[in-house]
C-alpha cells in the first residue's frame, strides 16, 4: 500500500520538473557525475543577495571546478557568476557591511583567503600561509578581522618554523613515518606531528595570530563545521577542541567549547559536559553561547540537543527535550529570538523553528533534504535536495509557507530524464517495530512485468536512506539500470527516535538483520518483483551487512560490498576512531564484553558458508575501514572457489570521489550485477 508520504513526494517532484518537459530517457552515469553542485549558500547582510558555490565537472579530464555565484534572494533574476577561474573558489563569506566577499581559493597554489568587492571585482589575496587555509572561515561581526584554520607542526610557534619544517620534510629522501601518539592518521590523511589551529588576522593586513597554540587540534579533524565563532563585539572567539590529551583523543568524544581573546591569550573552557559539544554560536547580546551537544560520552551517534550556557554564571539550560529530534545545523534569527534548525525525521531532513527561550519546535518546511539554513529578517534561504533532484537553493517566508526555488542549475538535463518518485513503505521488524524503506521503480515501469531487485544497505550503521540526492550511491541511477531498488532503514537508522538508533549497538547481526529480512521478504512478494533475481549491495556498515548476510543465506544471486568490515577482530585495532568500536562492541577489544561481541558478530567467522558471486571494493586511503578488510574477504572468497573480483583504488578513501574513478566504479558495479541478474 502506498503511503501518504510517497504521494506527497511524487507531487513535490512534479512541481520541481519544468512544465511541458517530456521525460524520455533513463538517468545515466554521466548525468550523475556532471550534475552541477550547488552548495554553501550565504545570505548577504541586507538580505538581498545569496552567494553560493557552483561546482562543475569535466568528465573528459576528470576535473572539477568550483566558482562563486550570486542570486537575488527574492528570486527576481537568474544566478550569475561573481568570482570565477580555472582554480577552485569556495567558502564565500560576506563582510558585515555587505561591500565585500571573502573566499578561499587555490588560484595561487595552496588554499588562501582572498577578498573581492561585492560585484566580484578588485580581487586580492589576504593570506600567505605555507600550509594553506582551511574552513571554517569566519568574519568578525565588527568587520575588522577574520578567523580560519590552518595546520601547524608540533613545536612550531610561528609561520617561519612551519614553512621550514614543511620544506625540510619535502626535501628529506627518507619518508618514514615516526608515530608518537594515536590518531596518527584520520579519514584519508596521515596526521602525526601536525595540528589544526585557529588563526586570526586583521582584514586590513598583518600577520595571522595563532590563538590556539599547544599540542591540541582546535578544532578536531572532522569536526570543523561551524567550530569557530566570534563574540558580537569581535573581541573573543569560541572554538571546539578535545583536550583530553594525546592518545585519549582516539577514544573519547569529549569535544568542549573554549573561549579565547581574539588578540591571543589564555583559552578558558566553557562546557563541562563529558560528551560532545559542537558548533558554538553567541547570542546577539554576547552573554550566552548556544551549543549543539550530546549526553553520552563516547557515543558519536547520540541525540544532539541545543544547550544554552550563561557566560557569567556558567549555568546551562536545554532549549527543548521533546519531541525526540536530533538537531543538525542551526542558526539564529536576526533579532536573536528564534532558533532555526534541521533534523531528520522518518526519511526526510526538515526545517524547524523554536524560541531561544525554550518551547516546542514547529516544522517550517519539510524535506527532501534541507540543509545550510540562512535566516533573514523575513525570509529563510536554504539548500534542498531529493532523490530525484540535486541540491538547489530555495527561499521561504520565516513563518513558513511554500518554498520557492532560487536556482535551477540542473533543470537542463533533468527535463530529459525519467524519474520515478521514491515510495515510502513500512514493514514490521524485530519485536514488532515498524521499519521504513524506500522503493524506487525503474523507468518505463510496467506492473505486469517481473523485474530484478537490488537491495541497498546504508552505512553508519547510524545513518539513513533519506529522500536526498547522493553523488555516490544514487538509488535513482541504480533503478535506471532496469532494477527495482529497495533502500531499507532498519535498526540503527537515524530519524526514527533515539531508541531505534541505540538498538544496533552491540547487536550488529541481531535485530537489524531481522528488520532487513522483513524488508527482503516483503519486497520479494511484490507481484512485479522477481524473487529469483535479487541482489544486495552496501558500503561501510552496509558492506558489513552484505558480508554478514551472504555468510548466512544464499537467497541473493549477486553481491557488492564496498569498504565493508569483514573481520571485526582485526579492524578494532586498525581503525582510527577508537571511540566507535569501543561503543559499538562494549569496550576496548581486549575487554571480555568486546571480545565476545567481536567474535559473535564478525562475518569472517562465516566465510566458509559464502556461495554468492561477490564484487569487493576496498581503498588504500581508507583509514576508517582499512584496505585489508576487503582483501581478507577476497582471499576467503577465492580460496573457497566463490566467483569474485576485487577492485582496489590506491587514491581513494572510504568514498570514491574522483570523477573518473567514480565512472569506473559505477561501470564495474553495474556490470557485475548485470552479469548475474
Amino acid at each position: 500500500m502506498k503511503s501518504p508520504c510517497a504521494v506527497a513526494i511524487a507531487c513535490a517532484v512534479a512541481l520541481l520538473v519544468p512544465a511541458g518537459a517530456e521525460a524520455a530517457r533513463p538517468m545515466t552515469i554521466q548525468d550523475l557525475l556532471t550534475a552541477i553542485r550547488v552548495t554553501d549558500p550565504q545570505l548577504s547582510p541586507d538580505g538581498r543577495l545569496v552567494a553560493f558555490v557552483r561546482t562543475t565537472t569535466d568528465l573528459s579530464s576528470g576535473k572539477r571546478n568550483a566558482d562563486i555565484w550570486i542570486v537575488p534572494a527574492d528570486g527576481s533574476a537568474a544566478p550569475k557568476a561573481l568570482v570565477t577561474g580555472d582554480k577552485s573558489e569556495t567558502t564565500p563569506r560576506w563582510t558585515p557591511d555587505g561591500r565585500h566577499v571573502l573566499f578561499i581559493s587555490t588560484r595561487d597554489g595552496e588554499p588562501q583567503v582572498f577578498i573581492a568587492d561585492a560585484d566580484g571585482g578588485n580581487v586580492h589575496k589576504l593570506t600567505k600561509i605555507a600550509a594553506g587555509v582551511q574552513e571554517p572561515l569566519v568574519v568578525s561581526p565588527d568587520g575588522q578581522s577574520m578567523a580560519f584554520v590552518s595546520d601547524v607542526y608540533a613545536g612550531c610557534g610561528d609561520e617561519a618554523c612551519n614553512k621550514a619544517r614543511a620544506e625540510e620534510l619535502e626535501k628529506n629522501p627518507v619518508k618514514a613515518r615516526v608515530l608518537t601518539h594515536l590518531l596518527y592518521r584520520h579519514w584519508v590523511e596521515w596526521r602525526n606531528g601536525i595540528r589544526h589551529h585557529v588563526f586570526v588576522t586583521d582584514l586590513k593586513g598583518g600577520d595571522p595570530r595563532d590563538v590556539t597554540a599547544g599540542d591540541f587540534d582546535s578544532p578536531p579533524v572532522m569536526q570543523e563545521d561551524k567550530a569557530v565563532a566570534f563574540t558580537p563585539d569581535g573581541r573573543e572567539i569560541a572554538f571546539v577542541s578535545n583536550r583530553e590529551g594525546a592518545d585519549a583523543e582516539a577514544w573519547t568524544t569529549n569535544h568542549d567549547i573554549w573561549i579565547v581573546p581574539a588578540a591571543g591569550g589564555e583559552a578558558k573552557k566553557l562546557t563541562s559536559n563529558p560528551a560532545s559539544d559542537l558548533q558554538p554560536l553567541f547570542t546577539k547580546d554576547g552573554r550566552s553561547v548556544i551549543v549543539r551537544a550530546q549526553r553520552r560520552p563516547g557515543f558519536e551517534s547520540d541525540r544532539f540537543y541545543l544547550d544554552v550556557y550563561d557566560r557569567a554564571t556558567g549555568s546551562k539550560r536545554t532549549v527543548f527535550e521533546t519531541p525526540d529530534l536530533s538537531v543538525g545545523d542551526f542558526t539564529l534569527s536576526p533579532d536573536g529570538q528564534t532558533i532555526y534548525f534541521t533534523a531528520t525525521s522518518h526519511g526526510t531532513d526538515n526545517l524547524y523553528r523554536v524560541p531561544l527561550a525554550g518551547g516546542t519546535p514547529a516544522e517550517v518546511a519539510k524535506g527532501g533534504a534541507i540543509a545550510a539554513v540562512n535566516a533573514g529578517a523575513s525570509t529563510l534561504v536554504f539548500s534542498k535536495a531529493a532523490m530525484t533532484m540535486p541540491a538547489e537553493l530555495f527561499r521561504i517566508a520565516a513563518g513558513g509557507g511554500e518554498a520557492q526555488p532560487l536556482t535551477h542549475e540542473n533543470d537542463g538535463w533533468r527535463k530529459d530524464v525519467t524519474f520515478n518518485a521514491p515510495e515510502s513503505m513500512t514493514v514490521t521488524g524485530a519485536g514488532g517495530a515498524p521499519v521504513q524503506y524506500w522503493l524506487i521503480k525503474p523507468p518505463s515501469f510496467d506492473a505486469s512485468k517481473k523485474y530484478p531487485v537490488v537491495f541497498l544497505i546504508h552505512g553508519g550503521p547510524q545513518g539513513d536512506w533519506g529522500d536526498a540526492w547522493s553523488a555516490r550511491w544514487n538509488p535513482e541511477l541504480w533503478a535506471a539500470q532496469g532494477w527495482v531498488i529497495a533502500a531499507p532503514n532498519p535498526r540503527g537508522s537515524t530519524g526514527f527516535g533515539q531508541r531505534f538508533v541505540d538498538e544496533i549497538s552491540q547487536d550488529w547481526g541481531g535485530k537489524v538483520m531481522q528488520d532487513l529480512d522483513a524488508v527482503f521478504d516483503a519486497v520479494s512478494r511484490l507481484p512485479y518483483a522477481d524473487a529469483n533475481r535479487m541482489g544486495i549491495a552496501g558500503a561501510s556498515y552496509g558492506g558489513y551487512a552484505v558480508d554478514w548476510i551472504i555468510g548466512h543465506t544464499n537467497r541473493f544471486k549477486v553481491a557488492v560490498t564496498h569498504d565493508g568490515v569483514f573481520n571485526l577482530e582485526s579492524m578494532a585495532l586498525a581503525t582510527e576512531e577508537l571511540w566507535f568500536t569501543d561503543w559499538e562492541f562494549g569496550g576496548p577489544p581486549w575487554s571480555e564484553n568486546a571480545r565476545e561481541n567481536l567474535a559473535r558478530w564478525s562475518p569472517h567467522r562465516f566465510a566458509q558458508n559464502i556461495r554468492t558471486p561477490t564484487l569487493v571494493i576496498t581503498n588504500e586511503l581508507d583509514f576508517r575501514v582499512p584496505v585489508d578488510q576487503g582483501l581478507q574477504l577476497f582471499t576467503a572468497l577465492r580460496r573457497n572457489g566463490v566467483p569474485s573480483k576485487a577492485i582496489v583504488f590506491p587514491d581513494e578513501g572510504h568514498w570514491v570521489l574522483k570523477p573518473l574513478n567514480s565512472k569506473f566504479w559505477h561501470e564495474s558495479v553495474f556490470g557485475w550485477i548485470r552479469q548475474y541478474l
